[in-house]
C-alpha cells in the first residue's frame, strides 16, 4: 500500500486560564498563537513541495476554538499557495474531558471533590496520572482520551487506501490527547509520555505503513521541563 502521512498539530498559544487544565477551555489564540498558526501553514507548504506529496483536501480539527483557529490560519496560508482544502471538526480530536469540572482550576476541582461526601480526594499528581478519571459526570482519563484519538486516526487511514500518490492529512488538536494517542499507536513509549510535550503549531509527522504499524516520520517532541506542571 502507499504510505499515509499524518501531521499531528497542537494548537497555537491561547488565552488559557491560569492553573487550569486546558481541556475544553473556550478561549481564542493569542497574537503569538496566530503567528504560530501562519508559520505552521508556511512549514507545511514547504514540506509538501519538498516531498512531492498531495495534501488531503479535508483538514481535521477538534471542536475547541484554539484548534480551529490554528487550522483556519494555516489553511489560509496554504490556500494562498494553491492548495484547496476545507476544515471538518470532530469531538473525537478534543482534549481530555474533565466533565462537570471543565474550566475549573486545579484547586477548585480538589475542593469540589473534598466537599462531596461521595468521593475520595484525588491522589497526588492526579492531573498527570494517565489512568486517573475524575469521578464526575463526563470525565475521561488521559488514557481514555488517547484511545479516542488513536481510534479516530485508525479510522482516518483506513480511507483512501487505493491512492497511488502519498497523501498528507493535517490533524489539529491537543498535546496531551495526541501524546497518549501516540502511545496507543506504538509511537511513544509509556515512560516517555510524561517527559515530552508538543510545540505549538509545529507538525509532528506520523507514517502509517499498514497492518496497524505506525512510526514517527518527522518533527520533534518538546522536552518537558523537569518541574513543569502538565496543564495541556
Amino acid at each position: 500500500m502507499t504510505p499515509r502521512y499524518i501531521a499531528l498539530i497542537r494548537h497555537g498559544d491561547y488565552h488559557q486560564r491560569p492553573d487550569t487544565p486546558s481541556a475544553l477551555q473556550p478561549f481564542p489564540l493569542t497574537g503569538k498563537g496566530h503567528a504560530q498558526a501562519r508559520a505552521c501553514g508556511e512549514e507545511i507548504a514547504q514540506l509538501l513541495a519538498e516531498a512531492g506529496w498531495r495534501l488531503d483536501p479535508v483538514v481535521h480539527s477538534s471542536l475547541q476554538l484554539r484548534a480551529w483557529q490554528t487550522a483556519r490560519e494555516a489553511v489560509e496560508v496554504l490556500s494562498s499557495k494553491g492548495h484547496v482544502t476545507r476544515i471538518e471538526q470532530t469531538p473525537d480530536l478534543s482534549e481530555r474531558a474533565l466533565g462537570s469540572a471543565a474550566n475549573l482550576t486545579l484547586h477548585e476541582i480538589e475542593v469540589a471533590l473534598r466537599d462531596d461526601p461521595r468521593f475520595d480526594a484525588p491522589p497526588p499528581g492526579w492531573k498527570s496520572d494517565r489512568e486517573y478519571q475524575l469521578p464526575l459526570q463526563g470525565a475521561e482519563s488521559l488514557r481514555m482520551a488517547g484511545a479516542r484519538v488513536a481510534g479516530w486516526l485508525r479510522r482516518a487511514v483506513a480511507q483512501d487506501t487505493a491512492a497511488e500518490t502519498p497523501a498528507l492529512t493535517l490533524v489539529f488538536g491537543h498535546g496531551a490527547a495526541f501524546r497518549h494517542a501516540a502511545h496507543e499507536l506504538g509511537v511513544l513509549g509509556l515512560d516517555e509520555i510524561s517527559k515530552v510535550s508538543m510545540y505549538h503549531a509545529r507538525p509532528l509527522l506520523l507514517c502509517y505503513k499498514g497492518g496497524d504499524r505506525w512510526a514517527q516520520f518527522g518533527g520533534a517532541w518538546k522536552p518537558r521541563a523537569r518541574r513543569e506542571t502538565a496543564l495541556d
